[in-house]
């Protein structure tokens, strides 16, 4: 019989445990899996970006250099006939001494192949180079005289770089001179920006996997904290089980925003001077070039008009990671902006109103708020064929409401005409709002979507007397 009761006795305490480890196992994993996946989609979007604007600013550097080539023999192109040997031979002197940094250098071929000009590579010259190929199989005489025949073009591709003697990756921007069928163009590695991009996705690689780790860990820990304890787990502990959970969403909340906050520093800080450093490069290359060819002062100033608006949209991304009004005036004149940049992106109607907070609210909710806002705006201008929004934020009694509504589809009714599932957007919505201990209510119909963020009063400070209201028409 007591056998029987210590049997009994283990088969309850395994029952037990297996009760209460098999969720946290399976919230652990999934906390985990799923905040790896969103950091490395995250980072894998803004190294991507990083990489698109670092190689356009290297692209622009190469416009610059061959407009600066392009001006110094204009003149003896222009009035040397098609047959001319001896301007051509002092346009070639003039491109062969044309050299800058370490690899710099332009380079010619003929219509036919014949490469005419190669400083750095004099083995090219005076050869014929049709059907020539990189390591990787890339054409690159070939492409490089089908696109000078074209006008003008972007070509990359392997080739040796002459301070190291070995095969990099390189980016060649090449023109045509009709006249004389020539194809002009000169290169700038690219090693470098591979080199920073690879080392950016192995540092997040990295962080990636210390977060992993550092989950793991965690789950261990408790794991075995269960188990010591498993046939003494009251309600008590439960709950107490269940606040460790809600504190470790947190920290992968935190953890995101702190990611958002590093990548918009570096793309601020990094590109944007960049970007700025190589416009006062071109500004100067006009003020240069305006005492000789209009034509080229006008084709820099359309450059500097371009790296102006990609400096533009550099600012633009870093405030969308983490706008700095949010933390230096606080929700409502974050999310006034949030408001007209949506009008102005969307089209649609955007009216914003407020009970002015005096940057009342602790940075927790006005993070969660903010982001609210964001994933409601976000899904709005996709699924819900809106023609009016109105965010209206306010505190009261029990502590501060944020109200969204739209004149839309939907919920139900987007998702029928799209064909999508129920995504992650309500989910982040509800999970957010949950770790302030807040309450989101939504309510959808035909006539449109009404979504009420409510965060509790130990969010806030007192609110004071003098408040008053502002609207605000997007």
């Amino acid at each position: 019989m007591r056998r029987l009761t210590d049997r009994l006795w283990q088969n309850y305490g395994q029952k037990l445990f297996l009760t209460a480890t098999l969720p946290f196992i399976a919230a652990a994993v999934v906390i985990a899996v799923f905040a790896t996946l969103q950091s490395r989609h995250l980072a894998d979007r803004e190294i991507a970006a990083l990489e698109s604007q670092l190689i356009h600013a290297k692209r622009e550097e190469l416009k610059n250099y061959l407009a600066m080539a392009r001006t110094s023999f204009i003149n003896i192109y222009g009035r040397a006939a098609p047959d001319d040997e001896a301007a051509k031979l002092a346009v070639t002197q003039i491109l062969s001494s044309m050299l800058y940094g370490q690899d710099g250098y332009f380079f010619v071929f003929d219509y036919d192949g014949n490469n005419l000009v190669a400083p750095r590579h004099t083995d090219l010259i005076g050869r014929n180079w049709s059907g020539l190929a990189d390591p990787e199989g890339v054409p690159v005489t070939d492409e490089l005289i089908r696109l000078a025949k074209q006008g003008s073009g972007y070509h990359s591709y392997e080739w040796v770089k002459p301070s190291t003697g070995k095969p990099a990756q390189i980016v060649t921007y090449v023109i045509g001179l009709q006249d004389w069928r020539w194809a002009v163009g000169t290169g700038v590695f690219i090693d470098d920006v591979l080199a920073t991009v690879a080392a950016a996705r192995a540092d997040v690689e990295e962080r990636v996997r210390r977060s992993f780790l550092f989950i793991g860990g965690f789950a261990l820990v408790a794991l075995l904290v269960v188990f010591t304890s498993g046939l003494f787990i009251t309600i008590r502990e439960r709950r107490l089980a269940n606040a460790k959970l809600k504190r470790l969403t947190q920290r992968v909340f935190d953890a995101q925003e702190e990611e958002r906050g590093r990548v918009a520093r570096e793309l601020h800080d990094g590109i944007s001077q960049l970007l700025v450093g190589v416009r006062y490069a071109l500004d100067m290359a006009r003020r240069r070039l305006v005492a000789g060819d209009d034509r080229a002062a006008d084709h820099l100033d359309k450059g500097i008009t371009h790296l102006a608006g990609a400096i533009q949209e550099v600012r633009r991304i870093s405030r969308d990671l983490r706008p700095g009004t949010l933390d230096d005036l606080g929700l409502g004149p974050a999310l006034k902006a949030l408001t007209e940049d949506f009008s102005k992106r969307s089209g649609i109607t955007a009216e914003f109103a407020t009970v002015v907070f005096r940057n009342r609210l602790d940075p927790e909710a006005k993070i969660a708020l903010y982001r609210i806002a964001q994933e409601a705006l976000t899904n709005i201008e996709r699924h819900a064929s809106a023609s009016r929004v109105t965010i209206d934020l306010r505190g009261h009694r029990r502590g501060g409401t944020m109200r969204i509504s739209d004149d839309g589809l939907g919920i139900e009714a987007a998702r029928a005409r799209t064909g999508l599932s129920p995504g992650l957007g309500l989910r982040n919505m509800q999970e957010r709002i949950d770790q302030l201990d807040g309450t989101l209510r939504i309510l959808s119909s035909s006539a449109g979507t009404v979504i009420e963020a409510t965060v509790p009063l130990s969010h806030m400070l007192p609110p004071e007397d003098d408040s008053h209201e502002t609207k605000v028409n997007a």
